[in-house]
């Protein structure tokens, strides 16, 4: 079988919810890292034979984002595209589905990418279509209502939403609110002390963003790291359930942002002119408990050192994507492993930010970079996924 390589992997800063890029809908945002893909990497857009992006939240303004992003970045109209979501695991997935494209001959030169605009997920109503003969209507909010409806109830019970999931893990693993606030503490730390250090802007481009009152903004600065977070300070704030673990301060963020990359067959690189930064070893997918959805990345990395012989052992660096601290602070528990110089060692959800299916190439990007910085062969990433599910993917430097 064919290797897939990894070309050319870019992002965009990522923005708040309701910030900068709040006016920036998905087809630009998209469209800004085709663009760079192609430029970075030099390849004929004539010879990319699919377009495949990620979405977690889409709606009926930008159908099948994926084409949208072959057109508005004015590809060629013979290069086709679609969508696909697996939630939090969605970008992952755009990767792996690609790969396996290339793997089989399907193709040669494929992009995929993820994007998310949470800060313009729309509110929907499920009973005006056919009229209403009296009564009020509802408004649901789809971010929410995504959450509630992650899974069948009549199957698993009632789940509120990702919270109670992560405080479930809380309880089952005994993570503690300090632990907990010290996790957070680090990861905005660490993602404070990569800009700083110029270590994360070669992998991001710039968005220009029309301004209200006239003028262009260059977005390029992920814009929810706070730099002042420690301990004493995450402590002060409220728990969202009562007596539980999980805060606004401990949790991912909403948000908006997009990342893609060219994923190729090894035996067409000369041919295409191209310089791979990686390949994509293994990858595996497993489903467990929606009740407990962020121990997701225990069996699915299970699956992937059996498929590929690798152990942590072997690993140069390890992104587990931060949903929760709890979420990650268990999988750590599960995995008996707790090698803090190897994890994250930028950042991730709970500074970086989670817009959630552009996650996955978010921090394939990163992971990529950084292990080209430091010399290094092997990369773990992992990622839970609402509705009870877990992906990892193991990279292996060019």
């Amino acid at each position: 079988m064919r290797r897939a390589a990894i070309v050319a992997p870019v992002r965009t800063a990522v923005g708040t919810f309701g910030g900068t890029l709040r006016s920036v809908p998905v087809e630009d945002l998209v469209a800004v890292v085709v663009r760079e893909v192609i430029d970075r990497s030099g390849v004929d857009p004539e010879r990319l034979e699919e377009v495949i992006f990620a979405q977690s939240y889409p709606n009926g303004e930008t159908p099948c984002v994926g084409r949208w992003a072959a057109l508005h970045a004015e590809l060629p109209e013979h290069v086709p595209g679609f969508q696909l979501d697996r939630r939090c695991g969605g970008g992952l997935q755009a990767v792996a589905t690609a790969a396996m494209m290339v793997q089989t001959g399907s193709a040669d030169a494929v992009i995929a990418g993820g994007v998310e605009s949470m800060s313009n997920v729309e509110h929907y109503t499920t009973d005006v279509r056919w009229g209403k003969r009296s009564g009020g209507t509802n408004l649901h909010d789809r971010l929410d209502r995504g959450r509630l409806r992650s899974q069948p109830e009549w199957r698993h019970g009632a789940i509120s939403g990702m919270i109670e999931t992560a405080e479930n893990l809380a309880v089952r693993y005994g993570i503690t609110r300090d632990e907990s606030d010290a996790f957070a503490a680090r990861s905005h730390q660490r993602a404070a002390a990569a800009w700083a250090d110029g270590r994360l802007a070669e992998e991001v481009v710039p968005v220009n963003v029309r301004q209200r009152h006239g003028g262009v903004l260059t977005f390029d600065r992920d814009e929810g790291i706070r730099p002042d977070s420690t301990e004493v300070t995450l402590s002060r704030l409220r728990s969202i359930q009562p007596d539980g673990v999980v805060t606004a301060g401990n949790a991912s963020q909403q948000n908006d942002a997009a990342a893609a990359c060219l994923v190729v067959a090894e035996e067409a690189l000369d041919d295409l002119n191209l310089e791979p930064l990686a390949y994509l070893r293994g990858w595996a997918a497993a489903g467990c408990d929606p009740a407990h959805m962020g121990i997701g990345p225990v069996p699915a990395t299970a699956k992937v050192f059996a498929r590929t012989g690798l152990g942590f052992d072997d690993l140069d660096l390890v992104e587990v994507n931060e949903a929760f601290a709890t979420q990650v602070l268990s999988v750590l528990s599960e995995w008996g492993w707790h090698d803090h110089d190897r994890l994250n060692v930028n950042g991730s959800g709970i500074s970086l930010g989670h817009p959630v299916a552009a996650t996955g190439v978010r921090m394939m990007t990163t992971l990529l970079f950084e292990l080209r910085r430091r010399g290094g062969r092997y990369g773990l990433e992992t990622m839970c996924i609402g509705g009870g599910q877990g992906m990892a993917a193991i990279f292996e430097m060019a």
